[in-house]
């Protein structure tokens, strides 16, 4: 019997693959608990669609992720820590802190897309690579600047 997949199945194929399976198979296993379809003409042309759907939907996360990319590619970020009197940081800035404060300026970025090696425990400059979905990579600039404590 020929039959739709409607998820991925271990040694059967993966989802919206068009498969021949046992008659027997597919009637008492397969179509009860609503793994498969079978594979008439209008599923067929559903078939076509919900793939049409599928590339649409690729192809749209694909354009924003370029787009995020565009925009924070050379981006710079600044943030502001307090200074012991040695110059050292009262806190280390940590993949968390780079998203919190890219989100904060608008960008969706997610803690684990943040790479860096070790946190940064001083003030200046540093390039941060930044990976995307769809294999995409940025590099930003963090700025890690004294925060001023006087009083307004």
């Amino acid at each position: 019997m020929r039959v739709i997949l409607l998820q991925d199945l271990e040694n059967v194929g993966k989802k919206f693959e068009l498969k021949e399976v046992a008659d027997g198979h597919a009637r008492n296993l397969l179509i009860p608990k609503g793994l498969v379809k079978k594979a008439t003409p209008e599923v067929l042309a559903w078939l076509e669609t919900q793939k049409e759907i599928l590339t649409q939907k690729a192809e749209a996360e694909l354009k924003k992720a370029q787009d995020l990319a565009s925009s924070l590619d050379e981006f710079e970020v600044s943030i502001r820590v307090k200074v012991g009197e040695d110059g050292q940081l009262f806190e280390s800035i940590t993949p968390q802190r780079i998203a919190d404060r890219l989100k904060e300026m608008g960008f969706p970025v997610k803690k684990s897309q943040i790479q860096l090696a070790d946190p940064l425990k001083e003030l200046g400059e540093f390039l941060v690579k930044v990976a995307l979905e769809h294999n995409l990579e940025v590099e930003i600039r963090v700025i890690i600047t004294e925060e001023n404590n006087e009083a307004v």
